[in-house]
């Protein structure tokens, strides 16, 4: 029998994801640029968040940021999907 695997906590995706970011900081500055450009992060809220924690750990505080987009079109695509339901069946994709 297979029992599922339970689901991270937020809080432990939060970590995992932060020591990623720091990893790339690191290793892979530019492509940690390119995934940030990819996952729509905008430049100035990343900046003004480093800006204002400067004690904080940037790789926390980007990994923050992503999740808080990933939500972001989370929600966005749910709400699109409720709206489409007034459309004819036959219209539909």
């Amino acid at each position: 029998m297979h029992h599922p695997q339970p689901r991270a906590s937020e809080e432990e995706l939060l970590e995992a994801l932060a020591r990623e970011v720091d990893r790339l900081i690191v290793e892979d500055f530019q492509r940690l640029i390119a995934m940030l450009y990819r996952l729509d992060i905008p430049e100035q809220r990343l900046k003004e968040m480093l800006r204002k924690h400067r004690q904080a750990e940037a790789g926390r505080i980007i990994a923050h940021l992503i999740l808080e987009r990933q939500k972001e079109k989370q929600r966005s695509r749910e709400a699109t999907r409720t709206q489409r339901t007034d459309i004819p069946e036959e219209e539909r994709w």
